[in-house]
């Protein structure tokens, strides 16, 4: 072949670059967000034992779909438990971001309660998934009390929060507020406990 002549699309063929299928992994990632948000919605408005057909149909895509994300309903409810607590404890810094510290806490905890208000709706099913091993036991705990301890120490250097209260301590006062309002009839009583939370950690004397 002359240095003049282009080679024929066969011969370059075994030299290409194999077909880029970002955008078809882009598209099955939107679809798994989307089934997550769905199924979210559906377990805090009644439960995790909802058809999953429903799920699928409020995430526009068809059952097919859902089962190749999350082969079983355990599968779909832990998935949404790992969205929610990754939400809850990676979004401290873009509230320290846009609130002063003592403010960043109380709307923390506004969103920790709602993940609370979500995992309530998938107790059972997270409770025999993590007792019979199918499901992996979360570090819950400890990574709410982390995220608790940024906000604190922060609180503490701009003099808003308290600095000699242990991060487990607040964690453990706000277990009491969702226990004790878990059937409560009045929607705006958590609201008051976690204000007496906030109020609580100020520093004496603050207003």
């Amino acid at each position: 072949m002359s240095p003049d002549q282009e080679p024929s699309p066969a011969a370059g063929r075994p030299d290409r670059p194999a077909r880029d299928d970002r955008p078809l992994r882009a598209h099955a990632r939107r679809n798994r967000e989307k089934l997550i948000a769905a199924a979210r919605a559906a377990f805090t408005a009644a439960d995790d034992t909802v058809p999953l057909d429903g799920i699928a149909r409020e995430a526009g895509v068809g059952i097919g779909t859902l089962y190749r994300h999350f082969p079983t309903r355990e599968a779909l409810v832990e998935a949404v438990y790992s969205a929610e607590l990754d939400s809850v404890t990676a979004g401290v810094a873009a509230l320290l971001d846009e609130l002063p510290p003592d403010q960043a806490l109380r709307a923390w905890m506004e969103r920790h309660a709602a993940f609370i208000a979500t995992k309530r709706s998938m107790l059972n099913t997270l409770r025999s998934g993590w007792a019979s091993g199918r499901l992996a036991t979360p570090a819950t705990r400890e990574r709410i009390t982390d995220a608790i301890g940024v906000i604190l120490a922060a609180g503490a250097r701009a003099g808003s929060l308290r600095a000699d209260v242990a991060p487990d301590d607040v964690t453990a006062m706000l277990l009491g507020v969702f226990l004790s309002t878990a059937d409560d009839d009045d929607p705006e009583r958590t609201d008051r406990l976690l204000d007496l939370v906030v109020d609580a950690l100020r520093p004496r004397g603050s207003s």
